[in-house]
């Protein structure tokens, strides 16, 4: 039976992401400030990589702004990617879509004909840009199961096409992979009660839908808890998606691979939503940002000068405008980047 105000909460479940999620880009005007500067050393025949091209906000604003570069979008998800070239057919041939996880991208690069993947090769990467998480595009599309606020099959894939779904990982992982997972990609104290009680209940059924995970979820987490902190599903639901889809993963492996494809002068930005995102974006490019020679010699050794210097000033965050106008941007921390020139290292 469903804990008592559970019961209120499902019959109250008029649950709608903000509709200006999917046609908001976050943060745009600042993501094209801080490629502007790399965009004009390349000069015509600039190619962005939009990494996360979602519904294709970013994009679009990007080929606007800068009418002499061309993007390279990337989505794991056909459906996106599809609606996203529809989107940005009125550029034509400055923009390509590409579907592959966007750790990828190297290989889509090296490998694909056409005159954008061709400058890219010869001259590098001008910028780059990765708006890390679930797009709000995927949020609003309730079949796919990212939302706990809509009862909806525990899916969870942002490639409909690979084969591990939230309810495969509910119903097969044992009590250590589960509380380990949303202990580590969800933060959760009650891990373990978590995983206790999913064990319990996957033996009465198999779980199929997110409504009967968010009553399981009211179940196990102490009432105290649930009144602070936000919606008691957020952080197993997070937990789900992540493992899923292999993000961190992904994310880890992507940036040597994008600060190798940028030119001299490139730019990458990493829009983070949570802090598990934000924590290895920061490790991997502080070492990037930092001399190896050793504390006290007046120079560089060689090989240890730094490669890359910081474009922005700790974590960058939304301004409380835009938050008013977008709450999709509150959490968001972006940091970047530029490849220093081999003239000046």
């Amino acid at each position: 039976m469903a804990h008592k105000d559970n019961a209120a909460h499902i019959a109250d479940m008029d649950f709608r992401v903000d509709p200006n999620h999917g046609h908001v880009p976050v943060m745009r005007d600042r993501m094209a400030d801080l490629l502007a500067p790399a965009v004009e050393v390349f000069g015509a025949g600039a190619v962005i990589v939009d990494a996360t091209l979602g519904a294709g906000g970013h994009t679009e604003h990007f080929l606007r702004r800068f009418p002499g570069a061309s993007v390279i979008g990337v989505d794991r998800d056909p459906a996106a990617l599809r609606d996203a070239t529809e989107r940005l057919a009125p550029f034509a041939d400055r923009f390509v879509g590409v579907q592959a996880r966007f750790d990828d991208i190297g290989t889509a690069i090296r490998d694909r004909d056409g005159a954008i993947f061709d400058a890219a090769r010869t001259h590098g990467v001008a910028g780059a840009l990765f708006d890390l998480g679930v797009s709000s595009m995927q949020l609003d599309q309730e079949e796919r199961g990212f939302a706990y606020k809509v009862d909806a099959p525990l899916d969870m894939r942002m490639d409909p096409t690979t084969t591990l779904t939230a309810a495969d990982v509910l119903n097969t992982y044992s009590h250590g992979e589960l509380a380990r997972i949303l202990k580590t990609y969800g933060d959760e104290r009650f891990a373990g009660k978590i995983a206790s009680h999913i064990l319990k209940e996957r033996e009465k059924a198999p779980f199929e839908r997110s409504a009967r995970l968010v009553e399981l979820l009211y179940q196990a987490i102490p009432a105290a808890t649930r009144r602070t902190g936000g919606h008691p599903a957020k952080r197993t639901f997070q937990a789900l998606r992540i493992e899923v889809n292999g993000e961190l993963d992904a994310l880890r492996a992507v940036i040597p691979v994008i600060t190798d494809l940028l030119g001299p002068g490139g730019r990458a930005v990493f829009m983070s939503y949570q802090s598990l995102e934000d924590k290895i974006v920061k490790n991997a490019l502080t070492s990037l940002t930092t001399s190896t020679t050793p504390t006290g010699l007046p120079m560089d050794l060689p090989g240890t000068a730094a490669t890359f210097r910081w474009i922005t000033h700790g974590a960058e965050k939304a301004s409380e405008a835009e938050i008013d106008q977008n709450s999709r941007a509150a959490p968001v921390r972006v940091r970047g980047v530029e490849k220093l020139r081999t003239d000046n290292p």
